[in-house]
């Protein structure tokens, strides 16, 4: 089974399947202050607005990022 992550700013969840991530960069090199490779958890998406979230996530060449919009804001 796909292995999947998922980290949520309360009304966009971030989905990444570390599987097919090529480490091509441009998630952090779009949004620095989400991405943090070395840290733990690496995805802090409420460091973005859900906007600048769908505009980067679009771009990732893999597809290793996608998302979804939740229902249920917090």
């Amino acid at each position: 089974m796909e292995k999947k992550i998922e980290y949520t700013n309360g009304e966009l969840t971030v989905i990444w399947k570390p599987e097919l991530c090529q480490h091509a960069g441009i998630c952090v090199k779009m949004l620095p202050d989400v991405y943090h490779p070395k840290d733990r958890p690496w995805v802090k998406p409420e460091n973005a607005t859900t906007e600048q979230l769908i505009a980067q996530i679009s771009q990732c060449p893999s597809g290793a990022l996608s998302y979804r919009l939740n229902k249920d804001k917090p």
